[in-house]
């Protein structure tokens, strides 16, 4: 995760919705529950940052790989500019800490990624190279039965340029791709028009799921615990964030 740049205009994610509100409100909703297709060998799962499929989809990463899946990971970012202002750790230092992360979280899911490709592109810098991410994705996803990638509107530039570059490597390779909001549990509001509830589809999670998910995303020490005591080295992900990736079900979009 890194923090969001909205374009000016844009939504805002302060002070966020609060996690109840959305838990009063997504039980109630007619949408169909995700049901994986046997035909899916092999799911091509998409991280603009080191956490972010984690929390978006750890989940459903954790039922498909259980199920004998092929996950390909695709990490377009090493999360490098979360902390720009810290004096605890360089950018450097903070993409090996985060990729260390992100091999304790795949433990923790259970999942053992068939292939793993790091594409080292700059973190909050994704839209100036939107035409070599997607080439990298078409590539990447050239085999792959569905794409798993965070949603082109979430507004994060980040995971915006990722959608697109996804959602056009889908249709290249005419596969499905499901779309995942991060950000978006922030700033919308249940109902919010400006999501595609219509599309929306429900991923259920077994107890275990949910146990092994709170596992993985805390193993992102950096993003969920401070790294001093500097407003600039302030824990990314706050406790009133994460409540919204630990739910009885995730929700994405078709």
């Amino acid at each position: 995760m890194s923090r969001p740049h909205p374009a000016p205009g844009g939504p805002s994610v302060a002070p966020g919705t609060p996690e109840a509100e959305w838990r009063r409100w997504l039980p109630e909703q007619p949408w169909p529950d995700l049901v994986p297709d046997p035909a899916w060998r092999t799911v091509l799962v998409c991280a603009a940052h080191p956490d972010d499929d984690v929390l978006g989809v750890g989940g459903l990463m954790t039922g498909l790989a259980a199920a004998g899946t092929r996950l390909h990971l695709l990490a377009v970012t090493d999360g490098e500019a979360s902390h720009p202002g810290s004096a605890v750790v360089t950018p450097d230092e903070l993409a090996a800490l985060r990729v260390e992360e992100t091999g304790a979280a795949l433990a923790a899911l259970g999942v053992v990624p068939t292939g793993t490709v790091r594409l080292g592109l700059p973190d909050s810098g994704l839209a100036g190279v939107e035409e070599e991410l997607t080439a990298a994705v078409t590539d990447a996803a050239r085999a792959a039965d569905v794409i798993l990638a965070p949603w082109a509107y979430d507004a994060h530039p980040d995971h915006e340029a990722l959608g697109r570059a996804a959602r056009a490597a889908a249709g290249t390779h005419g596969v499905p791709l499901l779309a995942f909001p991060v950000w978006a549990w922030q700033w919308a509001v249940p109902g919010d028009p400006r999501l595609p509830w219509e599309r929306a589809v429900r991923v259920p999670l077994t107890a275990d799921q949910r146990t092994a998910k709170r596992a993985a995303v805390d193993c992102f020490a950096t993003q969920v615990r401070p790294l001093g005591p500097a407003p600039e080295d302030a824990a990314v992900l706050a406790p009133e964030m994460l409540a919204s990736f630990d739910r009885d079900a995730e929700v994405v979009f078709r």
